[in-house]
């Protein structure tokens, strides 16, 4: 058969080049040109021949043996998730990817405290692929989104504390919580009673002790105490709350309650 009819067949089918016996430099650029994962069926490809296929299809990389460090940053470059083909990545090639996904270090065989802290400053949810994130970790992916706590299993208490602060919700995510604890999360962020676990009772005398300890403060902030007035709560009606900072609160509480009072009538 001539060469006409194998490049028309390579074009049609660019695998077929795995059943030609000797093809030439021709056919093989023609079959990755067409499909970059032929490269599979070429042995000993010439230089031309791989970066054709590189740049046709980028995760052919994992057919290379012996890959250069340019083709190898072009094709992590492509796609961060072609990291997985390649043994042993450099320092630049795992900035290309974790500079597109923090998922990428799930292909970085024990990355360290700092690559982990950039990856889920990249995407928070990256942590999941950290076997055993360190607490610095956890406070990062917490910080970048409280929705972390999914993917920590046992998260680092401060962790805990920093998404409770950011929203009530993250009482949700937190498996099992003390009275204690729960105590601590109310002076975080007063919003977090709208989820008290049924298996704790907090008397009134305990929470207005928490509330006092927290109104009390010269630099309460603004937002809890405007949260604390709008708030439905069982334990306090409307008046006994602008009573209790009026009796216990700092100038500061004092003032965002009357302005607060003063915005919503």
């Amino acid at each position: 058969m001539d060469t006409a009819k194998y490049l028309k067949m390579i074009k049609n089918n660019p695998y077929v080049i795995e059943r030609i016996e000797n093809p030439t430099e021709e056919m093989n650029l023609l079959a990755v040109q067409t499909n970059g994962l032929a490269l599979q069926y070429i042995p000993h490809p010439s230089k031309a021949v791989q970066e054709a296929a590189i740049a046709n299809t980028p995760r052919a990389i994992q057919f290379l043996e012996t890959p250069e460090e340019t083709l190898l940053l072009q094709a992590v470059q492509h796609g961060w998730n072609n990291l997985a083909y390649i043994k042993h990545p450099s320092e630049a090639l795992i900035q290309a990817a974790l500079q597109q996904s923090g998922w990428a270090i799930k292909y970085i065989d024990h990355p360290s405290e700092a690559l982990q802290l950039q990856a889920v400053q990249k995407n928070y949810d990256a942590v999941q692929y950290i076997k055993g994130p360190s607490p610095a970790v956890q406070r990062a992916a917490v910080e970048a989104n409280y929705e972390a706590l999914r993917y920590i299993p046992n998260p680092d208490y401060e962790a805990v504390c920093l998404a409770v602060k950011q929203t009530e919700k993250a009482v949700r995510l937190v498996a099992t919580v003390t009275k204690e604890q729960f105590l601590h999360f109310i002076q975080l962020n007063i919003l977090v009673l709208k989820y008290v676990p049924k298996d704790i009772a907090i008397p009134k005398d305990e929470l207005v002790g928490v509330l006092k300890n927290v109104l009390s403060q010269d630099d309460v902030d603004e937002a809890y105490v405007r949260n604390f007035i709008n708030c439905p709560m069982d334990a306090l009606s409307p008046l006994e709350k602008v009573l209790l900072v009026d009796a216990c609160g700092s100038k500061k509480a004092k003032r965002i309650t009357v302005d607060e009072k003063l915005t919503i009538q």
